[in-house]
């Protein structure tokens, strides 16, 4: 069978373009969106200079980051219908799910703090070697579970004491698919951490689709009841 020529040096068709920059505009303004909306976090990381040394701070502080991922993962969620309006979406799944997404990183935040303590505590005894991996799945469920449940509050009116159960048995369900997302998000987190620029205005916002597809995938259940 030959091949036309003529056929592989025709011009993609308009719409093919308009979709692949109407895709990285998506991308970029999330992009700055996010970073504008964790400000605080962002100017309180460079300032110190051991962050772990106050990570008690950070933990509260990181809050800011809960209802910027809800907006980040509302503009997801139209781009997939088609839709470019980066900042309505943005300021629309921020001003709607701030108060139960706070409520959700809150209480991951809280979860993740005493399992994380508890690990350090128990590393030095005898049993360290059996219950440090226990505590650490343990922080990787209640991280997946947070993510979930901001997932839903993007798209749906849903309450955040409704979504924990569901939402913790569906990412333990699909574990072979949360597992690759956590993966992805500690990526993102370390893109950010450790290349600020690139991370912030090139990396963040395709690693965080690439969470919010799956995790989407994950909880599809849940949106389809609300």
């Amino acid at each position: 069978m030959r091949l036309d020529r003529t056929s592989l040096l025709r011009p993609a068709r308009q719409e093919t373009y308009e979709k692949v920059f109407g895709t990285v505009y998506v991308g970029l303004m999330t992009n700055v969106l996010l970073a504008l909306s964790c400000a605080p976090l962002l100017a309180a990381l460079a300032l110190v200079r051991d962050p772990l040394l106050s990570w008690p701070f950070f933990a509260v502080l990181s809050a800011v980051c809960a209802p910027a991922l809800a907006g980040a993962f509302r503009c997801f969620a139209l781009l997939d219908d088609g839709s470019t309006a980066v900042l309505r979406a943005f300021w629309s799944g921020y001003r709607r799910a701030a108060t139960r997404a706070l409520a959700a990183w809150l209480a991951g935040t809280v979860a993740v703090s005493v399992l994380a303590l508890d690990a350090v505590v128990v590393a030095g005894t005898s049993w360290g070697a059996a219950l440090v991996p226990f505590f650490a799945t343990g922080a990787a469920l209640v991280v997946a579970v947070t993510v979930a449940v901001l997932v839903v509050v993007a798209e749906s009116p849903r309450r955040v004491r409704e979504l924990v159960r569901p939402c913790l048995y569906l990412v333990a369900r699909r574990w072979y698919l949360t597992a690759p997302t956590l993966a992805v998000l500690a990526l993102a987190v370390a893109v950010v951490l450790l290349k600020p620029v690139l991370g912030l205005l090139l990396a963040l916002a395709p690693l965080l689709y690439v969470v919010w597809a799956t995790m989407r995938y994950v909880v599809r259940s849940l949106l389809t009841e609300s």
